[in-house]
C-alpha cells in the first residue's frame, strides 16, 4: 500500500498560544510503514504545549518499520511525562491527549488512542469515528443518562476522563485493513467542538487532495469560532 499524507495546525482565533503537536509536521507521500499522530495539550494545565510536544517526539522516536506496536509507543509517552515532570516538579499537572496510528505495506492500519482527539475512517462517502470519545459526556451518552444531542451544549463537554501525563492510563487500540482510496483524519477537539461530523464529511470527501482539505477543515472551524487550537492529520491510502 502507498500513502499520502499532509498536517496542519492553527493557534485558532481566541487561544494565545498554540498547545497542539501534530506528526509529522511536513506533507509526504510513499509505501508504509509511517507513523502518524495528533497530541492536544491540555488547556488550563501547565505547560500543555510541552506535554504534546515530548509525547509524540517519544511515540515516535521508533522507526516506524520496528517492532514497536503503536500502543507501546503511546505507553511510551506516558511514560516519557511523567519522567519529566519527576525532573521537573513545577510542570506537575501536564497532559495531553494521543491519537496515534501507524500504517504498514500489507494496508495494516494499527490505532492508539488516549483522550478526546479523534480518527475518523472515511470510506467512499461514508466518515466513521475509529475512536472513542474519553470524557464525561461520552460515558454519559454511552449510558443512556445523556442524548447524543445534547452533548454540544453540556457544560462538563470538554472533561476528559483519560490523558497522558498524570499517571497510569488505559491506551484504547484497533487494528483495521485498509481498501484503496481510504482516507484516515486524526483532529484535535478544536475542529470537531467546532464544525459537526456531517460537515467534517462533506469536506473530507470533496475530492480535494490531503492538504487542501486539511485547511479547508481549519477554516471552517476558524469560521465557526475557532476558541481553540486546532490540528489536523490526513493519510490517503492507495494500493
Amino acid at each position: 500500500m502507498r500513502y499520502v499524507w499532509a498536517t496542519g495546525t492553527h493557534q485558532g482565533r481566541i487561544r494565545d498560544r498554540n498547545e497542539d503537536s501534530v506528526y509529522p509536521e511536513i506533507s509526504g507521500a510513499g509505501s508504509g510503514p509511517i507513523v502518524v499522530g495528533v497530541a492536544d495539550g491540555m488547556g488550563g494545565h501547565v505547560a500543555g504545549n510541552i506535554a504534546s510536544a515530548l509525547a509524540l517526539s517519544t511515540a515516535t522516536e521508533a522507526s516506524p518499520d520496528s517492532d514497536v506496536e503503536t500502543v507501546e509507543r503511546v505507553v511510551s509517552a506516558n511514560e516519557a511525562l511523567l519522567e519529566r515532570v519527576r525532573e521537573q516538579q513545577e510542570l506537575s499537572g501536564m497532559g495531553t491527549t494521543m491519537t496515534l496510528g501507524r500504517f504498514l505495506d500489507d494496508g495494516t492500519f494499527e490505532l492508539a488512542h488516549v483522550g478526546d482527539s479523534r480518527c475518523y475512517l472515511v470510506r467512499g462517502d461514508e466518515l466513521r469515528q475509529l475512536s472513542t470519545d474519553h470524557t464525561v459526556v461520552a460515558e454519559l451518552v454511552a449510558l443512556g443518562h445523556l442524548s447524543p444531542d445534547d452533548v454540544a451544549g453540556h457544560p462538563q463537554r470538554h472533561l476528559v476522563t483519560r490523558t497522558l501525563g498524570l499517571g497510569p492510563v488505559a491506551v484504547e487500540s484497533d487494528t483495521l485493513s485498509l481498501e484503496d482510496g481510504d482516507r484516515l483524519v486524526f483532529c484535535s477537539d478544536g475542529l470537531t467542538s467546532m464544525v459537526n461530523d456531517d460537515d467534517i464529511r462533506r469536506i473530507v470527501t470533496a475530492g480535494d487532495d490531503p492538504e487542501a482539505t486539511i485547511w479547508n477543515l481549519i477554516e471552517a472551524a476558524n469560521s465557526a469560532g475557532g476558541v481553540d487550537n486546532i490540528t489536523v492529520a490526513i493519510v490517503d491510502a492507495r494500493a
